[in-house]
Formats: C-alpha cells, structure tokens, sequence
C-alpha cells in the first residue's frame, strides 16, 4: 500500500469514529507503531488532524473570537469588494464565518435585501436593520456559531438566490476547498449551487491548507474574492480552469 493510500484510510477512520489510536491503526493496516507516527506527523502538518496523546483526532473549527481578529484588515477590504456585487432588492445567502459577517455590515442600508443565513452573529448584526431576515434552524456548533444539520439543510433547498457569499476554512494546493468537519460539507457544497451568482470571499490565510472534508473547488464559483496575490504559473492554471479571481 502507498503511503498515501494509507494516509487517506487513516483520514477515513478517523472522520467516522472522531479518534483513532497508534497501536490499532498499526496493527489494522499492518505497519509497523513508527509508521503510523510518521504518518500522523505528516498530516497534522497538511492540517487535516490533530495529534493527541497516543494517536489522533478529527481536526476542530477555530473559535469564533479567534478568527475575529484573524487577518481583521484584509476581511474588512475583501467585505468591502463583495458589497460592489449586492444590488437593492437582492436575495442574498451569507455563508457563516467572520468574513460574511463584515459583509453583512456593510449591506444593511442597501435598499430591500433579503438575507438568509445560518449564522446568529449574522442575525444579530441584521437584527435592526431594515434587511429582511431568516435564519437556518439546526444544531448550534457552539464554537462557531453556526447551524448546521437535517433541518438546516432542508429549510435552504426551498431558496433560491441571487447572490450568495461562502467562506472556507482552507484551500489546498489544487485548489479545492475543504472544511475540518463534515456536518457542514452539503451545505458549503450545495447552496453556491443554488445562487445565481455565488462567491468564495477568503483573505491570503486560508491557501495552502488542507482539511479533511472536500466540499468543491474555485470554479465552482461565479468568483473568488480575495487579497492573495498568485504566482505566474498558478495564474495560468486558474485561467485554465475558468477560475474568476477578484482582487482587492
């Protein structure tokens, strides 16, 4: 077996059961305790698991104040550039994160919007806005903020939008979007789908990172709103694809 065969068996088991151990990934996979360490050492560094004492856990979402006042200048520039694409009288979806919160700031005096959103920071910066608002029922991820499940889903496939803005919490090297947990992947992977003009809005940070749940990837994206700058040759790739890179 490939190392990276075992890797992503190792990624597997750890998404279905929340944890794994050393000695029972060895001796499961049949390699050796050293193996299975250097394997774990290897993916904790692409940032899809977090090693623990013995063995390793599914990689968690960062807390909603620590990404508050991650990168805060660029998500108040990329926020400002997503405005220019909101017109009065708009249905708009704000994907949950800081970054679509600062959106959500700068949109309330545009004329006759109608946000929905599955996040109560959202909901409560919108509160007494003149926007019209719905929030996603579902299970509260406490760290985040955040809705998420059975009934969050279902409430949204009944929408329809004209523009929609999705955050990410990592953009690996093929630039493939991913999320460390994967109750909110239907979501992240459906609703751009459901918008008549859908943008991933993400600061220079959330590049060349993995995490373990793939969603999509940049062309799935009427536009990719961001402040990174791209080498020559990453250019050429993205223009390939049909990938729309906004800058601030």
């Amino acid at each position: 077996m490939l190392a990276a065969e075992r890797q992503a068996m190792i990624v597997e088991l750890i998404r279905e059961n929340g944890s794994v151990q050393v000695d029972e990934l060895a001796r499961e996979l049949n390699v050796s305790s050293m193996t299975i360490r250097r394997d774990l050492v290897k993916l904790e560094n692409g940032n899809m698991i977090e090693r623990c004492h013995g063995g390793a856990v599914a990689k968690q979402e960062v807390a909603y104040e620590k990404k508050q006042t991650s990168n805060k200048k660029s998500k108040t520039a990329i926020a400002g550039k997503c405005v220019e694409f909101v017109h009065p009288g708009d249905s708009v979806f704000l994907d949950a994160g800081t970054t679509t919160c600062e959106i959500a700031k700068r949109i309330c005096d545009i004329p006759d919007v109608i946000v929905v959103t599955n996040d109560l920071e959202i909901a409560q910066v919108l509160k007494n806005s003149n926007a019209k608002v719905y929030i996603c029922g579902g299970m509260l991820q406490k760290e985040t903020g955040s809705l998420f499940g059975r009934y969050a889903t279902e409430m949204l496939k009944d929408f329809r939008f004209d523009v929609g803005f999705f955050g990410a919490a990592s953009i690996n090297e093929d630039f493939q979007v991913t999320t460390p947990t994967h109750e909110k992947m239907w979501l992240k992977r459906q609703v751009p789908k459901q918008c008549a003009r859908s943008y991933l809005a993400v600061d220079q940070s959330k590049f060349g990172k993995q995490s373990m749940t793939w969603i999509n990837q940049l062309e799935d994206y009427t536009g990719v709103i961001t402040d990174r700058q791209f080498t020559p040759e990453e250019i050429e790739v993205l223009e390939m694809r049909g990938v729309r890179i906004i800058g601030i």
